[in-house]
């Protein structure tokens, strides 16, 4: 099934949030998702109740110390099951550098422990071009870029695809994309004005579906739930329903 890395160089974007509420919807459908998180700044790991106090037990251990990928899973009180960050994951670029067979590493691990066989894996990325960008993006076979309806969108989704032209050549193939705008909010013509620019740009790898800026969204983070359980009748809940539906009707999902 799909590795998808859930990727932008801007931060503030709903990176996070877009992962945590797939993966959920994707639990509560019964597809069994494995996330993981590779910001060392943890976000996702901490809205899930995943934190760990030793970096050896999140997945800085897998890169430092070779353990298990599926040794490090842990499972969340609304079914999903995670790999935990840690901030240790900071010092991957340093200690590891870049060279292809690190870049290759968590790819290679997903493949060795198959655990990408039955279920989606979606990984949150970490904003800066680093090691564990660039291990996520290695690792997935789709890259789904979440773009916030605000005056630098076109600015980073046009720096996102140098990036993955760049990458490509690299991996000698192209990464089916998708973008898909948050913070959506249409009473605004700013957001409109920036939903024409990008499908004049990307076309048809432009979802249809816009996640609207919505309370829902903004607070189930913050109570440490995704908006699923947090506001199962919200707009919120409703934008990401259809938007996992839509990836899903395109193949993006398989």
């Amino acid at each position: 099934m799909a590795k998808i890395a859930v990727f932008n160089q801007k931060g503030g974007v709903g990176k996070t949030t877009t992962t945590l509420n797939l993966a959920a919807l994707l639990a509560r459908r019964g597809a069994d998702p494995l996330v993981m998180d590779l910001d060392p700044q943890s976000h996702l790991t901490g809205i899930c109740n995943a934190m760990v106090t030793a970096a050896e037990r999140s997945l800085f251990g897998y890169f430092s110390a070779g353990a298990s990928l599926s040794g490090l899973i842990k499972f969340t009180r609304g079914g999903l099951k995670i790999i935990p960050s840690h901030l240790d994951l900071s010092k991957v670029d340093t200690q590891f550098g870049k060279g292809p067979n690190v870049l290759n590493r968590l790819n290679a691990g997903i493949i060795r422990e198959n655990l990408n066989t039955d279920r989606p894996i979606l990984m949150d990325a970490c904003p800066m071009l680093g090691v564990l960008s660039l291990n996520g993006v290695f690792a997935a076979d789709r890259v789904l870029v979440p773009i916030s309806a605000d005056f630098l969108a076109i600015k980073g989704a046009l720096q996102m695809e140098r990036t993955l032209k760049a990458l490509e050549q690299v991996l000698k193939k192209r990464l089916e994309r998708r973008y898909v705008l948050t913070r959506f909010d249409g009473r605004r013509k700013m957001s409109w004005d920036i939903d024409q620019q990008l499908r004049g740009r990307f076309g048809a790898e432009v979802c249809e579906t816009r996640i609207a800026e919505n309370v829902s969204i903004a607070e189930s983070p913050a109570l440490n739930r995704d908006v699923f359980e947090h506001a199962p009748g919200s707009r919120g809940a409703r934008d990401y329903t259809a938007l996992l539906d839509e990836l899903a009707a395109s193949g993006f999902m398989k």
